[in-house]
């Protein structure tokens, strides 16, 4: 899923680890066939016509979602990124076996399958970037814990030089303005690395006055004030030349202590870079052959990863829609269906993007609603239904990008029949908006869409915890923990099969099931809507968590 948390960004860094297959820390567990009705004979569902809700969701089997799962896992495992890891990453090959995967097992199903390539601006690390220390005190500091690096290729190792302006210890509240003024550089060595405070400024002032003095490379501790300790990330101007590390306090001032007129640390940095931008990457479309072509019910989830395998976010909503199609292969609807996995999505919703936008208005037209799975196996689940009108966003639960009155009504009644089920399987339930998924898109171009959303390892709250159980904050990183967890971070390369809950993926995707069951043979909301029209407007991007000074 895309968040201003984590996902406004202009570029992808290729960042996964090997696979975990042991699925662990389930919570309050649902029976895989908590419709209240048994799961159809296998036999049965592959020659079936299942022209009912009921049919549907039945023959939505944790076995069949699974083995989904499993194949995603092989095709990270079999493709490594340019930084050594599994990856399903955009522009990647194992980004593109995933979707020659999905392409073959809906030909496979009977449906007409289309690869729809679109460009965008390519980013990944190439290896590990390396931040060490040479002496006095020979150690190697550690990605995340210890430090982030920026989006700037290059390497240095050189003398650590300190910047003017640091304020230590730090105050109480922020108060350096440590390398914000070229003066702040006077008598700085070229060739060294400067060693900078966080504070008052903007990351990119303090570098260009770096660079402008001639550093190798620079380090920018954070301030030491409540909240302002721990190793962090920031956002740049895009036209710095030197490598830029972010570090936490400890590591800064670790640095700071050693330095002294005359002797001063040595460090070796090294991070290298990927840079393309005009990288290919797939957005798969696949048709049904039957039901009306002037009323298309889109059922979507994107494909890519972002940091790697990307196995909660977003295989698991890829195998949701993945196993639907397969259950309506034999199935004439009333309305056609169109099932997508967009690509890009983690990077600013690139492939829904493209789609729309580049949709003729005629073909936009026949679209009259969109259903959207994005993550669907959290362990530390909730159970979000997405609604344009009252749904708030997951990250920081602010309320939701307005939306047209005119798409409220409609997309209520898609998003009712996943609320029905969850009912009647005992589930709670919370309302989010699409911001940040693909639905964003299709609501933005005035067609009403809803969808399903586990959560993820981010940001549980204790009014959350109180409808579905489990921990605040994340789970599959730290339990219980503030780390961020697996999902779209990067340098933690854990978003791996055991990152995801399979009962929890079974009874979220009948729930997706039953709407898709539902639209399917919707007559309410497709002879009622105005067409959709004109096109979904850009998303503005932002790095995650990119504080600015």
């Amino acid at each position: 899923m895309s968040s201003g948390r984590a996902r406004r960004r202009g570029w992808g860094l290729a960042l996964a680890s090997a696979a975990a297959v042991a699925v662990t820390g389930a919570l309050t567990p649902v029976a895989s066939n908590a419709s209240g009705a048994a799961d159809a004979n296998p036999t049965a569902c592959a020659n079936q016509v299942n022209n009912t809700p009921q049919k549907l969701v039945n023959c939505v089997t944790q076995s069949d979602l699974w083995a989904h799962m499993v194949k995603f896992q092989q095709i990270a495992d079999a493709n490594p990124g340019a930084d050594g890891h599994p990856s399903r990453n955009s522009g990647e090959p194992g980004y593109k076996a995933s979707a020659d995967y999905v392409a073959g097992v809906m030909r496979a199903a009977g449906y007409d399958v289309t690869l729809q390539e679109y460009k965008f601006h390519y980013r990944s690390f190439v290896g590990t970037p390396v931040m060490r220390e040479d002496s006095p005190t020979p150690q190697s500091f550690a990605l995340v814990t210890d430090f982030n690096p920026a989006a700037v290729a290059g390497s240095a190792s050189a003398n650590v030089q300190p910047a003017g302006g640091i304020v230590v210890p730090a105050t109480p509240t922020p108060s350096s303005a440590s390398g914000c003024a070229p003066s702040d550089f006077t008598g700085f060595v070229a060739g060294n690395i400067a060693l900078i405070q966080r504070g008052t400024c903007t990351f990119a002032q303090k570098v260009a006055n770096a660079q402008a003095a001639g550093a190798s490379a620079a380090v920018i501790f954070n301030e030491g004030n409540p909240g302002r300790t721990s190793a962090f990330s920031g956002s740049l101007a895009g036209t710095e030349h030197i490598p830029v590390l972010f570090t936490s306090y400890a590591v800064g001032t670790q640095l700071l202590s050693q330095y002294v007129p005359g002797s001063a640390p040595m460090l070796t940095v090294n991070v290298q870079i990927i840079d393309d931008p005009n990288r290919s990457d797939w957005n798969v479309i696949a048709d049904s052959k039957g039901g009306d072509p002037n009323n298309i019910l889109v059922v979507d989830a994107h494909l890519d990863a972002i940091y790697g395998a990307g196995m909660l976010d977003n295989a698991s909503g890829s195998a949701t829609i993945l196993d639907i199609a397969q259950q309506l292969k034999n199935t004439s609807t009333r309305n056609k269906l169109r099932f997508i996995w967009f690509g890009g999505e983690e990077l600013g919703l690139l492939g829904s993007q493209y789609y729309v936008n580049t949709l003729p208005p005629a073909e936009l037209a026949k679209i009259k609603f969109d259903l959207d799975a994005d993550v669907t196996a959290t362990p530390n689940y909730v159970a979000g239904v997405l609604d344009p009108k009252d749904g708030v966003n997951l990250f920081g639960r602010t309320p939701g990008t307005p939306m047209p009155p005119s798409i409220w009504a409609p997309s209520a009644i898609g998003r009712d029949y996943g609320i029905d089920y969850l009912n009647s399987i005992g589930q709670n339930h919370i309302l989010f908006s699409a911001d940040g998924t693909d639905a964003f898109m299709f609501q933005q171009a005035g067609i009403p869409a809803s969808g399903v959303l586990t959560g993820q390892d981010c940001c549980k709250l204790a009014s959350d915890v109180a409808l579905f159980g489990g921990y605040e904050g994340n789970f599959e990183g730290t339990v219980p923990g503030d780390d961020g967890g697996c999902v779209d971070n990067p340098f933690r390369w854990c978003d791996n099969l055991g990152n995801n809950d399979p009962q929890v993926l079974t009874w979220m995707s009948k729930t997706f099931a039953n709407m898709v069951g539902h639209m399917a043979y919707d007559t309410q909301v497709f002879n009622s809507t105005k067409p959709g029209t004109g096109h979904a407007k850009k998303v503005s991007a932002a790095p995650k968590n990119a504080p600015t000074s």
